[in-house]
């Protein structure tokens, strides 16, 4: 399997091995996927096999594009692969820029295309055990209230997603 990932070196993207790029901490592309079922978000914690934050609560999915993959494509397909999710139509919503520390030597410092995509009514779940352990649906103001009282139970990526662009991501369903 091609482990490289879009990063930028030197102001030119390149591809290069994915545990290398987060271990220079390198820019690079990625994608989050938020599935939402009126304010209820499906969130997914991570496996213990994962090589940075095993065992942490995340967003529906993220993950890093191909080389030459539309990030939109990327999204459609981590679902599948992650969630065995599948039929879902994710809408762009912006792109949004963070730098995290995730912990032994590893940065992640990534140019997020966010989407988010509404539950179907027959929407199966299928948590690939060597990407999610769990799976959870919560309400909006709940996972906020959360993350305050235990950050240390969520990603970095997902606490800054929901302290800096909430409002950006869950548009009216969230303001402030």
């Amino acid at each position: 399997m091609d482990d490289s990932i879009p990063a930028w070196v030197d102001g030119a993207l390149t591809p290069l091995e994915k545990l290398a790029v987060h271990r220079r901490g390198l820019r690079h592309k990625a994608v989050s996927v938020f599935v939402l079922d009126g304010e209820e978000l499906l969130i997914q914690r991570r496996a213990m096999g994962k090589y940075h934050t095993p065992g942490l609560w995340a967003n529906t999915c993220c993950t890093h594009p191909k080389w030459d993959e539309a990030p939109v494509d990327c999204a459609v397909r981590r679902l599948h692969e992650e969630l065995g999710i599948t039929g879902l139509y994710p809408n762009h919503r912006d792109r949004v820029e963070y730098r995290a520390d995730v912990g032994d030597g590893m940065i992640e410092h990534e140019v997020v295309d966010i989407y988010i995509a509404y539950a179907s009514s027959d929407m199966k779940i299928v948590p690939n055990p060597e990407e999610v352990m769990a799976v959870r649906w919560v309400n909006l103001f709940d996972l906020d209230a959360e993350i305050a009282r235990h950050p240390e139970r969520f990603t970095p990526w997902l606490r800054i997603y929901m302290r800096e662009h909430k409002g950006l991501i869950f548009g009216t369903l969230m303001r402030g």
